[in-house]
């Protein structure tokens, strides 16, 4: 009696794709949420938990994300400078002017792995913060097994090559005969 053993995913089996995430008017923490779970691949039926198998993820318009409640005036982003005493601070509004890219950023990597994995996922993170983005060839081409035979299909059609075309004699139009007065009637007797 076989048995079947446990398909595993390899590197070279892995099928990435591109998805846009549009961000406007959203709560940072569901742009975060689905974000994260398409860089980590956990929408795929193919999940392996040890690898970075995730899709690419374009977000755009980043400076119009909203946040719930009272966090608008209650939200802090905390950086340190390395020095003594170099701990910066700045508020959700201020940060939101200087760089929206970065609130998105920081929100999907708190619902990252921490670690290599972690950091192999966050540089599959393209985030904008207008609506115009430079990544539409790769949304419209894809990547992984599927695309390369895609890409290589239209190449295979442009090797064979193209049939000759012959000298075909046209035939000479039909024309209809002419409608008779007793076609007419019977015409308008089935009517």
């Amino acid at each position: 009696m076989t048995t079947k053993s446990t398909y595993r995913l390899r590197a070279a089996d892995m099928d990435r794709r591109w998805h846009v995430v549009d961000a406007a008017e959203r709560p940072l923490g569901r742009v975060a949420g689905e974000v994260a779970r398409l860089l980590q691949g956990k929408h795929k039926p193919t999940f392996e938990p040890h690898m970075a198998m995730g899709d690419f993820v374009v977000v755009v318009n980043a400076k119009t994300v909203d946040l719930t409640g009272k966090k608008r005036e209650q939200k802090r982003y905390y950086r340190h400078t390395g020095y003594p005493g170099g701990l910066r601070e700045r508020s959700f509004e201020e940060q939101l002017a200087k760089d929206p890219t970065r609130i998105i950023e920081k929100a999907v990597k708190g619902m990252l792995p921490s670690g290599v994995r972690g950091r192999a996922m966050l540089r599959m993170l393209k985030v904008y913060s207008g609506p115009e983005h430079p990544h539409a060839a790769q949304l419209a081409a894809g990547t992984g097994a599927r695309a390369k035979k895609r890409a290589e299909a239209p190449k295979a059609e442009a090797a064979k090559p193209a049939p000759k075309a012959e000298a075909v004699d046209e035939p000479a139009p039909v024309e209809a005969p002419a409608e008779t007065a007793s076609n007419e009637t019977a015409a308008e007797d089935r009517e």
